[in-house]
Order: C-alpha cells, then structure tokens, then sequence
C-alpha cells in the first residue's frame, strides 16, 4: 500500500521547484506567496495541510490575501450544492485575478473534481484554471506544477481510483500542539444522499504501525490532541491483513507516551460495536465525546437512506453508551425533508432528539446532489413543510442543548487552549475533554496550554469561565 519511492519522486519535483523560485528570488528579490481555500469536512482541512506543506518545501510563503498570491489553490467539497456554487463564484473572481497578473497559477483540487459534471463545466467555463486534480493524487501537486511550469498549458490529473498510500508527506499544521491523523480513506457505506463513496473511492486503511509512528513523531513535535480522521472510523481494519480493529488500534494510540487527549470521527452506528465502547471507556486519553449520526428517526426513511440500522437499534446503542459512558457527550448530524419523508417520519426524528438528548448536532435540510440515488427517487418534500420541520426540529433540540450545557455551569473543567477569541481581544477560546466550547479572559501565552476553567456562564452553544485559582 505504502510507496517511499512515489513520495521520493515528488520529493525530485520539490527541489526542482524550489531552486527555480530561489533563482527568481535572487533576481528579483520578491518571495512567491500562495492561498489556499478548503472547502468541506476536515479530511479536506488536513489534506490542505499537506498540500501547504509541499508548497512552502517548493519556495511559496503563506499569504491569506489572494491578490498577493503567485499560486492560488481551491480544495473543494461536494457534499452540499451551495459549496459547489460558492467555488464557482470565487472562480469567476479570480480571473480578474489572473488578467491583473498573467503569472498567477490557479489550481483546483478535491472532492467537486471527481466529478464529470463539474470537470466539464471547469473546462468550459473557467479556462483559466491552470492544475485541476482530484482527491486520489494530491501528493502529485510538484509533479503537476512542474508540468504547468514547463508547458504553460492546462494540467488535468483525475483519477477514478485511489492507487496508493502516500506516506511521509509534508505538512503544515494550524496548529502546533493538535493535529489530524487520518488513519484511513474512501467509504463503502452508499448511503443514498452521499457523494463520498463515488469521489474518496472505497475503504482503505492504513498500516497501524504507520499510524503509530506518525502519531510518535508529532508529540515528539509537541502534539498534545489527536483527532483520528476516517468517512467511518469503525470500519478501520477490515482490508488489513492483520485484522485489527478501531478498538485495538484506540487502545494502541493510548499507550503513547506524552500524548494527552484522542478524539476520532466519523462513527457509523451500524459498526459501533461493544468493544469500542468498551476501549472508549477503558482508555484514559480518549475524549467523553462522540459524534454519532442518526440523521433521520423513521426507520422506514434509514432504509431508504441505506444507513442499515433501525430507530430502535439506534436508540439503543445509545442508551448503551450513554450508560457505559455516563458522563460522554453524544453529538449527531439530522437531515430533514429526505424524499419520502412525511408528518410520522418526522416525529419519529423528534422522538430520537427527545430521547438521546444530544450535546450537539448539525442540522440539515435535504440537499439533492446529482449522481446519488437519492437525487432520482420520488417524493420530494415541498421546501415550505421542510423549512417549517426545520424550524420545529430547532424548537426540540436547543433547549435539550442548552440544558446540557447548564450541566457545566459552576464546575471546573480543564481545556486546552486554543486561539485568541474571534469576539473579544482579551479573551481565549479552548475546548473541553467533552468538545464544549469555552470563551474566558486569559492571556496568549496559554495558548497551547491545558488549563483549568471554572464555568461561569452556559450560553446554548458556548460556554464563559473564568481561570481557576
């Protein structure tokens, strides 16, 4: 699976690249800049880190201004439409971009690339764009610009299948002492709404000890939290020989030395099994959280969706969790408005809501995307009774929300402090071992920090504290 001898070819293209920008640089003393745009889940956040990574070995320097930018590159999300739209629309802008600095290169990558549909709309109608590539070779990024570099025409990369594993890429972390680590690719679940299967490709998990090596090097680098990435974590293993499970690999990445805290996702409920909770309990670093997608309640709706567990099962694998775990906090993703979906389905979603009481979750209204079954099946949900169902479902589940977060209120909780926040100058933001958000007044030299934070306000979605004495 694993291949040094690709990463030691594109390692050839980088010093390439790299003594062509140090000549230039010598010449004319500018530095060459480049922007990235990630777009989607936070698997396409940490190939962003990758791609940043190559970028700054080949010369480039981060900028967060595209007009300042000599190599600017979209790394696209296509499970929902209206991230499509808004990359066709930063498209647009950046060929006034391209007439104002004929050098600048533009490069489009990720999941909308997989996509004919959108290749061709790419091809037509945003000739400017110079590298388009997929989300199978986003190692191949020197490879591609080299190739640009020398013919000055339009590179196109696709791929329908994933070919190897990259090991040993570079990368440039958001943060210095939290990272993710995918542990592996693709998806085989199909559900009817989702894209994933068709532009990841099918389920291929990487090697543990890879995995563990990795984890190894970054808290060497000063790495406390882990967020362990897979389309469905709990089905990690399954193309490996060795037949490990998530569970052994989880209790493996807890016996590090120096690391603090582990979280993981996604999880499909229908692989959840007793020994992962069991390992969740049991593993001192694993984070009391969980995200666990139920996304609609009427079992009849689930099958449609091709999710392959039933209301009841879910409710009881809850149930089950929430008394092995007692103090963990369950989030979920809902959709409503699913083709089909009528007045019982949704009360059934309400009753799950009402039942599980959630910390948390992402509320959708369904979404059509081209090329998944569920984009062709009958009984679309007028958009009137899916805004009101919206609307209903906010009614149900904030107020659960909020009574969960008043839970914390009085308490000392430790978080690790991640950022100045985006509100206030003089406050901090960090997170719990729960996942809850907390604002306080602190200073920047905590940043990276674990602290502990007496909770003196629980806001619905946040939580304010103060440092504990």
């Amino acid at each position: 699976m694993m291949t040094t001898e690709e990463a030691q070819r594109q390692e050839t293209y980088i010093k390439q690249i790299r003594m062509q920008n140090d000549l230039e640089k010598s010449k004319t003393s500018k530095q060459k800049h480049y922007y990235i745009a990630t777009f989607g889940c936070q698997m396409n956040a940490h190939d962003s880190e990758k791609l940043a990574g190559m970028l700054e070995q080949m010369g480039y320097q981060k900028t967060d201004q595209e007009n300042e930018a000599d190599f600017i590159l979209y790394n696209t999300c296509c499970v929902r439409e209206n991230a499509e739209q808004k990359v066709y629309g930063k498209l647009g802008y950046l060929k006034y971009l391209k007439d104002m600095n004929k050098d600048l290169i533009i490069a489009i990558c990720g999941c909308m690339m997989q996509q004919d549909t959108v290749l061709n709309i790419i091809k037509s109608k945003y000739p400017h764009v110079d590298i388009i590539f997929g989300t199978f070779n986003i190692y191949k990024l020197p490879e591609l610009l080299q190739t640009y570099l020398e013919t000055k025409e339009t590179v196109i990369d696709i791929w329908n299948e994933h070919k190897d594993i990259v090991e040993d890429l570079p990368s440039i972390r958001k943060y210095k002492f939290k990272a993710s680590v995918n542990i592996m690719y693709g998806c085989n679940n199909f559900c009817t709404y989702c894209i994933v299967p068709y532009v990841r490709g099918r389920e291929r998990s990487r090697q543990p000890e890879d995995i563990l090596n990795e984890i190894k090097e970054l808290v060497a680098d000063g790495v406390k939290e882990i967020m362990l990435l897979g389309q469905n974590v709990n089905s990690y293993g399954k193309t490996l020989k060795d037949g490990i499970s998530f569970a052994q690999l989880l209790r493996k990445v807890n016996e590090i030395e120096g690391l603090k805290r582990i979280r993981f996702m996604t999880s499909h409920p229908k692989d959840l099994s007793d020994e992962l909770i069991l390992a969740m309990r049991d593993c001192d670093k694993v984070c009391k959280s969980l995200h666990l997608p139920f996304q609609a309640g009427s079992t009849e709706i689930l099958k449609k969706m091709n999710r392959k567990y039933t209301k009841e099962q879910y409710l009881e694998l809850a149930e089950k969790i929430q008394n092995t775990i007692p103090d963990i906090a369950l989030t979920t993703d809902i959709i409503v408005g699913f083709p089909g979906e009528n007045e019982e389905d949704f009360q059934d979603t309400l009753d799950v809501v009402r039942k599980v009481r959630f910390s948390g979750a992402y509320t959708f209204i369904y979404s059509k995307r081209t090329g998944t079954p569920a984009a062709t099946m009958e009984g679309e949900v007028p958009e009137e009774i899916c805004q009101r169902r919206f609307n209903e479902l906010q009614e149900v589940l904030q107020p659960i929300v909020y009574e969960k977060s008043q839970e914390f209120y009085g308490k000392t909780v430790e978080i690790l402090v991640e950022e100045k926040s985006k509100n206030k100058d003089s406050y901090l933001t960090g997170r719990t071992d729960s996942g809850h958000l907390v604002h306080f007044e602190g200073d920047t030299s905590l940043i990276g920090q674990f602290v502990n934070v007496e909770i003196i306000e629980a806001k619905t979605y946040y939580l304010i504290g103060k440092l504990a004495n």
